[in-house]
């Protein structure tokens, strides 16, 4: 396959005009849909059946669970048998077990049926960002671009999370509850199979690949990857809490809709600082930048249980949002610096998976709190999960030393999904 090297200086339009790009950026990002809207529109939908916020949280914690324990071996599967054969079945069964969530909560089924369709729905969400990455890899190989390519991830997965919460909070309060859900599934199902059918960008599984499989261990005994994935829990509960926390916010003031402008408002502080990321030369080292930043994070996220106004809870939510993009981007700079080529898809998927299971662990822990205490206890969450992981991250910050044979990447890596770079 050809592969786009230049000498020219990197850059996004460049990028763009790589060939066949658009073919798998486009319907990637309709399916990348499910990360950003399935939390808010559970949240959304079971609150507005059974009145509690805590039985809310529950039945999204168990998506979230599932999503996180299935990840990885959803990308080891991709790798060995191939993306269409993953994506196809699991898209399928992602928006059927969608729909039945939404069908048992309308109809006011117990806690442990939506349990029950919670889990599947959960685990079949398509982690279409490192497949995304894993394409760019092939159409790239060597190219400088490469680096600008997850540059470009890291702003498109923060995209997701400015459109994602926006659309799923505006169908839910303006069109019906289960709209969010039912939308979600649809968009997984349509980009999902659409992205699939992009056979000649996907790579190479097999005997096709170029070069023999080789064995290796788990990438969760490479002690800074547990480190991070310790990190990037903190960096799950500030999503977590977040999402329940204005949810209750605004439901106490009465004015509902302003939970995805207040949403929207957080990612897009995650989305601009993520751009400006993707673009510096860092002169830190990278270990050091994950400390100083997620200093930052976890000083701004304990602030939110004090704000009182909307103005005050949107200035914070952005500062908060501006501070998670160079904690992420760093984190996954610091994987490729880690682990070995062989095992990197495996490593960005723990990751992802601790984000997504410090969001279920969050949304429970934090529906808890806004049935029992106060509204807005929920933002308690994201203090304690950052404080909490800071500390971790301060005790053994040398554990995410560089091995000493891999090159160490200048600018920002992908952020949230996992990304392969041979």
């Amino acid at each position: 396959m050809e592969s786009t090297v230049t000498t020219e200086r990197p850059g996004y339009g460049q990028l763009l005009r790589t060939r066949g790009a658009w073919t798998f950026l486009l319907p990637g990002f309709a399916a990348r849909q499910p990360f950003a809207m399935l939390t808010i529109s559970i949240v959304l939908l079971v609150q507005h059946t059974t009145g509690s916020y805590g039985a809310a949280g529950a039945a999204a914690a168990a998506t979230g669970v599932s999503m996180a324990l299935f990840a990885p071996y959803s990308g080891r599967l991709a790798d060995r048998y191939g993306q269409r054969a993953v994506l196809v079945p699991g898209v399928l069964v992602h928006a059927v077990s969608g729909l039945a969530l939404t069908a048992l909560a309308l109809a006011h089924a117990p806690l442990w049926a939506l349990f029950a369709a919670a889990v599947p729905t959960g685990a079949s969400v398509p982690q279409i960002g490192p497949m995304v990455r894993a394409r760019w890899g092939v159409q790239l190989q060597d190219s400088p671009l490469m680096t600008t390519a997850a540059a470009f991830e890291s702003v498109t997965d923060e995209l997701t999370f400015v459109v994602g919460p926006l659309l799923a909070t505006a169908l839910c309060t303006a069109l019906d509850p289960a709209a969010g859900l039912v939308t979600e599934a649809t968009l997984t199902l349509v980009g999902g199979l659409l992205f699939a059918a992009r056979k000649s960008t996907q790579p190479p599984v097999g005997a096709d690949a170029g070069h023999a499989r080789v064995k290796h261990a788990s990438a969760l005994r490479v002690p800074g990857v547990r480190v991070l994935a310790v990190t990037f829990l903190g960096i799950g509960s500030v999503f977590g809490g977040m999402q329940v926390g204005l949810a209750a916010f605004t439901e106490s003031i009465g004015e509902p809709g302003l939970n995805g402008v207040l949403y929207g408002t957080f990612a897009a502080g995650n989305m601009l600082s993520g751009v400006v990321c993707g673009t510096l030369a860092w002169k830190i080292a990278p270990q050091r930048r994950l400390v100083l930043g997620y200093t930052a994070l976890a000083l701004t996220a304990s602030a939110l249980w004090t704000a009182h106004s909307v103005l005050l809870l949107a200035g914070l939510g952005l500062l908060v949002g501006m501070c998670i993009a160079p904690s992420l981007i760093t984190g996954y700079t610091l994987v490729e610096d880690l682990v070995p080529a062989g095992a990197r898809t495996e490593a960005f998927t723990w990751l992802t998976g601790a984000v997504a299971l410090g969001q279920a662990a969050a949304v429970t822990v934090a529906g808890q709190l806004e049935d029992r205490l106060w509204d807005g206890a929920g933002f308690l969450v994201p203090a304690a999960g950052t404080l909490l992981a800071l500390a971790t991250l301060a005790a053994l910050r040398s554990r995410l030393a560089a091995r000493p044979q891999t090159r160490t990447v200048a600018r920002g890596v992908g952020h949230r999904l996992p990304v392969t770079v041979d």
